[in-house]
């Protein structure tokens, strides 16, 4: 489907729903971003797995890279509370894999790791669009993430506990990149025609019918 259609189709579906929810929406949407992600290393609890996603939504950052190498990733609804439904989850086998796709979207692959060389999370450039890699629950990053990140961050931490657990990093991460990225000069929303693409994928979701509604459309827009 071509952007012009795209268009034509959001502004369609838009007839079905309230304009309190369409403002809602685009309020949303001029805060989402694809500049920063998360892409996740086989996280296998499924409390930690929803609330990354719950964390994630509410910082704005559209996209989740999840590897499901060893492990699948499951969603506790009463935990992620329907984020997962206003966002995009791409699943990889292994973590080859997502490194491919990230790199082709342009983005910086940093690792989360305590080590002491890493960069301290408010001083990590993020100019580039980036992709911030956290590891298991038990191990933490694979030695493959080890060998082909650009860049590591951590976390300050002052207590004996060594680590965090992974979805309070994530939020930590988050909150501190999407804030500096709101108070920046960097271009970090989402042009229109990723708007677009998202509006089309939510508007999908909440109108009823809207599969049928669509294929009205087409039809008529092919007569």
């Amino acid at each position: 489907m071509n952007e012009q259609t795209k268009k034509e189709l959001v502004t369609y579906l838009a007839e079905y729903i309230t304009s309190q929810k369409k403002e809602k929406i685009d309020a949303i949407l001029a805060m989402r971003t694809q500049h920063i992600t998360v892409a996740l290393e086989d996280i296998f609890q499924a409390h930690n797995a929803s609330a990354i996603i719950r964390s994630t939504e509410c910082f704005g950052v559209q996209d989740i890279y999840c590897v499901q190498d060893k492990y699948r990733f499951k969603v506790n609804q009463g935990v992620a509370r329907g984020s997962a439904y206003w966002m995009n989850i791409h699943s990889s086998p292994t973590i080859e894999d997502s490194f491919k796709k990230l790199k082709k979207e342009g983005y910086r692959i940093v690792a989360t790791t305590p080590h002491e060389t890493a960069t301290y999370i408010d001083t990590l450039p993020i100019e580039q669009k980036t992709a911030v890699v956290f590891g298991t629950e038990l191990t933490g990053i694979s030695q493959y993430t080890m060998d082909n990140a650009d860049a590591f961050v951590k976390i300050p931490m002052f207590g004996f506990t060594e680590s965090y657990n992974v979805s309070v990093s994530v939020a930590l991460c988050l909150y501190e990149l999407t804030k500096r990225l709101h108070i920046s000069d960097i271009n970090w929303q989402l042009d229109e025609n990723e708007k677009i693409d998202i509006k089309l994928q939510w508007y999908r979701r909440i109108v009823r019918a809207s599969s049928e509604l669509e294929r009205v459309f087409m039809q008529d827009r092919e007569a």
